[in-house]
């Protein structure tokens, strides 16, 4: 099965074209390799996927482009002769950086991801899956966040351009019949992982003696989810294209489902934890202690976030296994290899 997969320089679209090459698969990768942050560690991760592919024999190939350049994902579509599965994860991430940057969410959120589907349909894919995030839930504060809930109040414009995405989805499930699952990621984590990410910039700081920012005095918890557990759950919804709830009530609407092949689900680790016992399994794996700078909460961020992942489990046996502390040992393992600290 031949899979195209964006944003294979990226963390996640990284680990997922890993995984994919592994069992064997051709993989056709797509990435612009920006500089939102260090560009060396994504050519680390495009090399790694080349070191993979040979050793497996997997097909591999890369295409370096901007996925808001519509003529360039369009001649990838037709240069593969099409796709089985296109597994969309390329998008401008980062809550922070959306204040100040909204035009690069338009580009890659936005138009990026009309090209995608405007592909898709043409190539007639048999499933599309892509990334939203949690951040859309916004200013909902039910705990767990499930499906079900409404996400019409996000709190950044990332939030905004990912819950766009859903709707944009639903719109080409239902017009053209396109089976697509949008998958809610709650704050991933692992090795290969982002530097603007909480885990990299603590580990970074407590190796050099420099204080790690604490927002919000500290008072946060997040749904913290290892990066093989995220993978693993990918795949598995890859493998099971969407299709059109047989209970779809159009009296009462859902916004996870329809009577098109449309599905979103949240893909977390069903367990918070609070970012103050975060920063103390990373203590325990450095061997060091961190010096904490508590600040006041910063525009955009969330308190909380807790996923209700039943929906996945219960759909494709979706089932996450990384406690915390070893997640994040194996992290720090891997962050001490790479940079050889």
């Amino acid at each position: 099965m031949t899979h195209l997969v964006t944003g294979t320089a990226g963390f996640i679209g990284f680990h997922v074209a890993r995984r994919l090459l592994e069992r064997g698969h051709a993989v056709v990768g797509f990435d612009v390799v920006n500089d939102y942050y260090d560009p060396a560690l994504k050519e680390g991760r495009l090399a790694e996927l080349e070191r993979v592919a040979e050793e497996t024999g997997s097909e591999w190939t890369f295409v370096r482009a901007d996925l808001a350049d519509q003529t360039a994902v369009n001649e990838t579509f037709e240069k593969a002769g099409g796709f089985e599965r296109v597994i969309h994860l390329a998008a401008q991430a980062g809550v922070r950086h959306s204040i100040k940057n909204p035009h690069d969410y338009v580009n890659s959120n936005l138009i990026g991801f009309t090209n995608i589907l405007e592909a898709c349909r043409h190539a007639k894919v048999a499933h599309l899956t892509y990334a939203s995030t949690s951040s859309v839930y916004g200013a909902n504060t039910a705990m767990p966040f499930a499906e079900e809930h409404g996400v019409d109040h996000p709190l950044q414009f990332y939030a905004a351009t990912k819950r766009a995405n859903e709707l944009m989805a639903h719109a080409y499930s239902h017009l053209f019949r396109i089976p697509t699952t949008g998958l809610r990621f709650f704050t991933v984590y692992g090795p290969w992982g982002r530097p603007d990410m909480a885990l990299f910039r603590f580990t970074r700081a407590i190796l050099a003696e420099e204080p790690i920012q604490l927002f919000n005095n500290g008072d946060h918890s997040r749904d913290f989810t290892y990066i093989d557990d995220i993978v693993e759950g990918v795949v598995r919804v890859s493998d099971h294209p969407a299709e059109p709830d047989p209970d779809w009530d159009p009296a009462e609407p859902r916004p996870d489902r329809s009577d098109a092949p449309f599905r979103i689900y949240n893909i977390g680790n069903n367990t918070p934890v609070n970012l103050t016992e975060y920063v103390s399994a990373l203590e325990r794996s450095l061997n060091r202690k961190a010096q904490v700078e508590l600040l006041p909460m910063q525009p955009g961020d969330v308190p909380d976030t807790y996923a209700d992942s039943s929906a996945l489990s219960d759909a494709v046996g979706y089932c996450p296994s990384t406690p915390v502390g070893e997640g994040v040992r194996h992290f720090v393992d891997w962050y001490r290899r790479y940079y050889g600290v």
